[in-house]
């Protein structure tokens, strides 16, 4: 009998074809879809006022490079005239008519809740954003003093004529486009012309406070400083309109690497193309005129739907300024300090501590110092020979490259694998290789055709007249400013073969060869994506078997379609499986028949949340790693990246614990709904709140 339900409920489970198109979220708008949960924390009235509105900032930043770079990607392929899809079956041209619609219904929420909730909540803390009609005679002083001094110099209208074409507007900066009566010195009459707002000053200007608000901080708008003097501009003519625009343009870099010799060149020679991209979004004042707004769609060659007019500045993310600006640490997250795991001290001896057994480290909740502090002993000590690391993204000034600075100097062997193409930190990682290269470094840019995004330490010491390797391995970059705010697991370990697995990896990065098969890493592009797969039919096999099956897996984001396949076969065999994703999720979960089992939640709080771990029961011997790689098919195919086994048990169990922690919490998750909706949960009546960024803080952080 038993046999016969099995066998009927295996012949349905065949007859459901899993490349069905509706059982996939289409990968672009669910992004999007997160970048909306980012701006839903401006509204939660628990979170401090301030950061509140670093949460419109980030979400504004957030679209900017969507549109950079995805909605670019879709748009080329349209104008191509691609039909090539995802698994969702998605054609590039209605892909990019169901973004426009959500984009702008996300543009309209984002300036309705800094208009009507923020600013009018931060001018009741006495913080003002004052309109021109607002500033009282001593402001208006101030302004006219401010725009006579640091702004006219740095302005050069352009009027557009004949002589003077449209400009070139630079990407993502604030411009003016002016009608104007009248005629000039020359006798000319063009009747428009283009103002574009100097990069280099701020887009927020603090006044002084007057009247009633002597205690507070008054502010005013670049762009309404220059609106209200803009007739200054122009002598002897008048300007009939004055209205803000910003142009968003296609920012990926093309470099064909079949063809390039020397990859640094030939990007330092595409980063300038950068500015001047196609356009692909134009952002104007919602009090521009309609034939004006369709001269700038013209002179950008874009449609209506690229258009957004927005009730505010069309620069929100340089509001991130003013929680600088305000000492008000009363409406900010608390401080804190980051813990140290046990054992561990600020003058702890790195090399000895790590002998002792492997250290698990989670940021921010605890510090990045120990892996800063283990490449500045290694830099001095004389017993290490070698130093190699690969680096993604390290921030300028960066203390770890100091230090590997020094080390090549003091004659040790340093090999540093650079990753030039990481988006938008191209031009510092230009700068900081070659900063390496003058220390006498050896620097390699990995392997063409595959970004390095694996982040690998590796210290080569010699103890007692043999060689020990000392290893590091993340999931997130070597950026000690990131490491503040963003989720991430990093392993300390001295474990030979994991050593030696290391090793092997920057041999394929700097030498030419055959790889070895690594003793217990799993890589990209060789093993990761097999390994996962291998391990998710494992499970089902157990539940097929009558065994309990259980994954759990939190990443930034899930797209690679085979991956997905295993996932609702795991789940058709009646697997258990909890996927915490904070982006993308291209698996539609809670589908009867295909992927009851599963389920789906966001967590959008404080902190980034970057850390990659996988979770195995594997029949009551269970299996974690943690990973440089999401589960997406750039990361299994096209990176090189590294899934790191935790084979210590309380390590092991730790992690289990706070993925567990993850799927208690009840305030900052969001559970994604077999629609592609996701909702967002609140502790039912009676039921204790459960965050887990603030419990990770309380257990693992120093206490006040």
């Amino acid at each position: 009998m038993v046999f016969s339900t099995l066998h009927r409920k295996t012949s349905a489970m065949n007859d459901i074809n899993l490349l069905n198109p509706d059982y996939y979220i289409n990968r672009e708008l669910s992004l999007l879809a997160f970048h909306h949960r980012v701006l839903a924390q401006a509204g939660d009235e628990r979170l401090p006022l301030l950061e509140r509105l670093r949460f419109v900032c980030i979400a504004s930043c957030n679209l900017d490079e969507f549109f950079e770079v995805r909605v670019a990607g879709l748009k080329e392929q349209a104008a191509y005239g691609s039909v090539q899809t995802g698994p969702d079956n998605l054609l590039p041209q209605e892909a990019l008519r169901q973004i426009s619609a959500r984009a702008h219904e996300m543009v309209d929420d984002q300036y309705r809740m800094l208009n009507e909730v923020l600013l009018p909540a931060l001018e009741n803390e006495g913080i003002r954003f004052l309109r021109r009609k607002q500033w009282n005679e001593e402001q208006a002083k101030w302004i006219r003093q401010f725009f006579e001094e640091e702004l006219l110099p740095m302005l050069s209208p352009i009027g557009l004529d004949p002589a003077h074409p449209f400009p070139r507007i630079l990407n993502k900066s604030l411009n003016f486009i002016i009608s104007l009566k009248g005629k000039d010195a020359f006798g000319r009459e063009s009747g428009m012309a283009v103002v574009q707002a100097p990069r280099a000053l701020p887009r927020i200007i603090e006044l002084p406070a007057g009247g009633d608000n002597r205690n507070g901080h008054d502010f005013a708008f670049l762009s309404s400083i220059i609106h209200d003097h803009v007739n200054d501009l122009f002598p002897g003519m008048k300007a009939t309109g004055c209205h803000q625009f910003r142009l968003t343009r296609n920012s990926d870099l093309f470099v064909d690497e079949e063809e390039v010799v020397d990859l640094k060149r030939a990007l330092e020679g595409e980063l300038p193309a950068r500015r001047y991209g196609d356009g692909v979004r134009l952002e104007v004042a919602d009090n521009c005129p309609a034939k004006i707004a369709d001269f700038l769609l013209k002179q950008f060659h874009l449609t209506q739907d690229d258009l957004f007019q927005v009730n505010g500045p069309v620069n929100l993310n340089r509001l991130m300024a003013l929680p600088d600006l305000v000492d008000r640490p009363d409406l900010t997250f608390p401080g804190f300090t980051p813990g140290l795991p046990d054992g561990l001290t600020a003058s702890s001896d790195m090399f000895e501590a790590i002998r002792k057994g492997d250290i698990l480290l989670h940021h921010p909740f605890e510090s990045f110092s120990p892996i800063v502090d283990l490449l500045a002993q290694a830099a001095r000590d004389p017993s290490v020979v070698a130093i190699k690391q690969t680096l993604y993204r390290t921030g300028p000034d960066s203390v770890l490259v100091d230090s590997l600075v020094e080390a090549a100097r003091r004659g040790k062997e340093v090999t540093v694998v650079v990753e030039l193409r990481a988006r938008f930190d191209e031009e510092a990682n230009i700068g900081l290789a070659t900063r390496l290269q003058e220390a006498g470094a050896h620097v390699v840019y990995g392997v063409v055709g595959f970004k390095t995004h694996a982040k690998l330490l590796m210290i080569v010491r010699r103890e007692r007249k043999k060689l020990r390797r000392y290893v590091h391995l993340g999931t997130g970059n070597y950026h000690a400013r990131t490491a503040r705010i963003y989720t991430d697991y990093g392993l300390l370990t001295c474990d030979p073969d994991i050593g030696e697995d290391v090793h092997q990896m920057f041999l394929q990065l700097t030498s030419l060869g055959r790889g070895a098969k690594l003793k217990k890493l799993l890589q990209s592009p060789f093993s990761l994506h097999s390994g996962m797969i291998e391990r998710i039919e494992r499970e089902a096999g157990h539940a097929r078997e009558g065994r309990p099956g259980r994954i759990i897996a939190k990443m930034n984001a899930l797209v690679e379609p085979k991956i997905i396949r295993a996932l609702y076969r795991a789940s058709q065999a009646g697997v258990e499986i909890d996927l915490i994703i904070r982006g993308i999720c291209c698996l539609r979960p809670g589908i009867e028949g295909v992927s009851e089992n599963i389920r789906v939640r966001s967590i959008v709080g404080r902190f980034l949340e970057h850390t990659r771990a996988f979770y195995f029961l594997n029949g009551g011997e269970p299996e974690v790693f943690c990973s440089s790689a999401d589960w997406m098919t750039r990361n299994m195919f096209r990176r090189v990246e590294a899934c790191f086994p935790l084979e210590n048990e309380r390590l092991r169990e730790r992690v289990t614990a706070d993925l567990e922690l993850y799927l208690c919490d009840n305030t900052q998750a969001w559970v994604l709904e077999n629609d592609g909706a996701y909702r967002r949960l609140q502790p039912a009546e009676g039921e204790e709140p459960v965050c887990a960024q603030q419990g990770l803080l309380r257990k693992l952080a120093e206490k006040p």
